[in-house]
C-alpha cells in the first residue's frame, strides 16, 4: 500500500458501487462531491446520508476528505472527521449505512461502494493496536497531516455546493416561496403528495356505484320505488273531472306528491285548490291528526279509487271496535248505527254551523239578537233544507220539484213531530256515482257524508240525494 504521490498522474475518480448493478464510473477532476442529491458525483441514497455530505479533493498530489456536515460526520477507518484528513491506500470510510474501500493508484484514486444493513461501524478503530493486521512498509504506511484552517478551501466547498444546489430541479419537496430571511428560514412546506388518496377515490366510486343506477331508477323506472302503482286517477297525464278539482294532472310523477322541501299534505292541498274545489279539513279532524292520506291513500293500484275509499272510511274509523286514539281523541259507533237526528228529548243536540260555514251557504238570513242559541240552530237547519235541495222519490216536493216544509212534515196543520224521522233516511241513505252509476252505499245504509260534509268549499254538485239549485 502505498500513500498518496507527490504528483498527481491523473486527476480522475474511479467509482465502483458493488451496491449497485451497474459499471465502473470514472469522474474526470480534481474534487468529487459526496451526498444524498442526485447532482453529486457519488449519489448514496440513503436517509441518513446528507444532501451534500463530505467532498475529496486533490491538494498537492494528496486527496485530502472534508466533511461538510459536522452534526452527521464522515468515519474515517473508526474515526469521525472533524474539518479534513487525508486519504491513503487501504482506508475505509463510513457514510450513513455505506462503506467506502479507498485504493490510490497510478490512475488516480478508486472509491469500492458497498451497502451494509444493520451493521454499525462508529465504534470500530482501524487504527487500533489491538486489531492485528499484516505489517506494511513503514514508509509506504506515511499519512500526510490534516490541512489547516484555510478560508480559500471553505469558499470553494460554499460555491461548490451552491451550484450543485442551482441546479436541482423543481420540485413541491423543495418549496421556494414565502421563505423567511436570515437563519429563521424554513423552505419546508407540508404538502399533499404523499397523502393517501384511497378515501376520496373510494367516496367517488361508491357515489358513481350507488346514486347514478338511483337517479336513473327514479327517472325511468320510478314504480320501482313505490310499494304498488298509484290509482288511475292520479296517473292520467290529463284532467278528466269537470269542472276540474285539480291545478293539474299528476301523470305519474313522484314529486307531485312528494317534496324535499313541502310535506305530502301541503302539495295536496297546493293540487286541490280551484274555483269549483279546495281541499279544506274540518276542524274535528285537524284536531285528532287526521290528513289527506288517512281518507285517501295511495299506492294500493291502478284500480282502486281514492274518492271511494274516504266514503267507506268513516264506518271503518268511527266504530267501538276501534280503540285507537288520535291525538288523545277516541271513537265510537255514532248515532247506535243508525241516522242522526237533531233534536234528543226536544233539545236540539246538532252544533250548528259556526260563522265561516255558514257564509259559504250563501244564505240571506241572519241571526236575530233575541234568538237563542237553539232557536238559531233550528234556523240554520230549516234553512238549509227548504227549497234548497230537490226532493227524491218518496218525498213530495213544491210544484217546482223542491224540498219544502210539509215534505218531512205530515200534517202540517199543526206540524208533526214524528214524521221527519221517517223521511231523514230517504235523502240521507245510501250514495251512488253520478258518472257511473256505481253503487257506493246501499239506500238502506246512513251516507254520513250528506251531513258531514269533509270539504266544505266544494262547489260540485257531487251528491246525488243534495243538489244545491242556488
Amino acid at each position: 500500500m502505498v500513500a498518496c504521490p507527490m504528483e498527481p498522474r491523473e486527476l480522475r475518480f474511479t467509482l465502483i458501487r458493488t451496491d449497485l448493478l451497474q459499471d465502473a464510473v470514472v469522474v474526470l477532476g480534481d474534487s468529487l462531491l459526496i451526498g444524498r442529491l442526485r447532482e453529486c458525483e457519488l449519489l448514496l441514497n440513503h436517509p441518513r446520508v446528507s444532501r451534500v455530505q463530505a467532498g475529496i479533493k486533490v491538494i498537492a498530489g494528496y486527496y485530502y476528505i472534508f466533511n461538510l456536515r459536522t452534526s452527521n460526520p464522515v468515519h474515517l477507518n473508526g474515526k469521525p472527521i472533524t474539518e479534513n484528513d487525508c486519504l491513503a491506500a487501504g482506508d475505509r470510510l463510513a457514510i450513513g449505512p455505506f462503506l467506502l474501500d479507498v485504493d490510490i493508484n497510478d490512475k488516480g484514486l478508486v472509491l469500492e461502494v458497498s451497502l451494509q444493513i444493520g451493521v454499525s461501524y462508529q465504534g470500530l478503530d482501524a487504527a487500533d493496536p489491538a486489531l492485528e493486521t499484516e505489517k506494511a512498509d513503514a514508509k509506504k504506511r506515511k499519512r500526510a497531516a490534516p490541512l489547516p484552517a484555510d478560508k480559500a478551501l471553505d469558499v470553494f466547498w460554499e460555491k461548490r455546493m451552491r451550484e450543485v444546489g442551482k441546479i436541482v430541479r423543481p420540485s413541491p419537496l423543495f418549496p421556494t416561496s414565502q421563505r423567511r430571511a436570515g437563519k429563521t428560514q424554513s423552505v419546508w412546506t407540508s404538502t399533499t403528495d404523499l397523502a393517501r388518496r384511497w378515501p376520496v377515490s373510494f367516496l367517488i366510486w361508491g357515489t358513481i356505484i350507488g346514486v347514478v343506477p338511483v337517479v336513473v331508477a327514479a327517472c325511468w323506472f320510478a314504480n320501482a320505488y313505490a310499494p304498488a302503482p298509484v290509482a288511475r286517477v292520479h296517473a292520467q297525464k290529463e284532467l278528466r273531472i269537470s269542472p276540474p278539482i285539480a291545478v293539474q294532472a299528476s301523470a305519474n310523477s313522484c314529486t307531485t306528491c312528494h317534496s324535499l322541501t313541502l310535506k305530502m299534505e301541503t302539495q295536496c292541498a297546493n293540487c286541490h285548490h280551484t274555483d269549483a274545489f279546495v281541499a279544506t279539513i274540518v276542524k274535528g279532524h285537524s284536531a285528532a291528526g287526521i290528513s289527506c292520506v288517512n281518507c285517501h291513500p295511495e299506492h294500493r293500484g291502478a284500480d282502486f279509487r281514492v274518492a271511494d275509499a274516504a266514503v267507506l272510511a268513516c264506518t271503518q274509523c268511527h266504530n267501538d271496535a276501534n280503540n285507537q286514539t288520535y291525538n288523545g281523541y277516541s271513537v265510537g259507533t255514532p248515532h247506535g248505527g243508525t241516522f242522526g237526528y237533531p233534536v234528543l228529548d226536544g233539545k236540539w243536540v246538532w252544533k250548528g254551523l259556526d260563522d265561516a260555514e255558514w257564509a259559504l251557504k250563501e244564505i240571506k238570513q241572519t241571526r236575530l239578537p233575541t234568538q237563542t242559541d237553539e232557536q238559531w240552530r233550528s234556523t240554520q237547519f230549516h234553512a238549509i233544507h227548504v227549497l234548497r235541495v230537490r226532493a227524491v222519490p218518496g218525498i213530495k216536493g213544491d210544484p217546482q220539484g223542491l224540498l219544502w216544509c210539509n215534505a218531512c212534515h205530515e200534517p202540517m196543520e199543526p206540524p208533526s213531530r214524528t214524521t221527519p224521522r221517517t223521511k231523514c233516511g230517504l235523502c240521507h241513505g245510501g250514495r251512488i256515482e253520478v258518472q257511473t252509476g256505481r253503487v257506493l252505499i246501499a239506500a238502506d245504509k246512513p251516507n254520513c257524508t250528506s251531513c258531514h260534509i269533509q270539504h266544505a268549499m266544494d262547489k260540485r254538485n257531487f251528491i246525488s240525494v243534495a243538489i244545491r239549485v242556488d
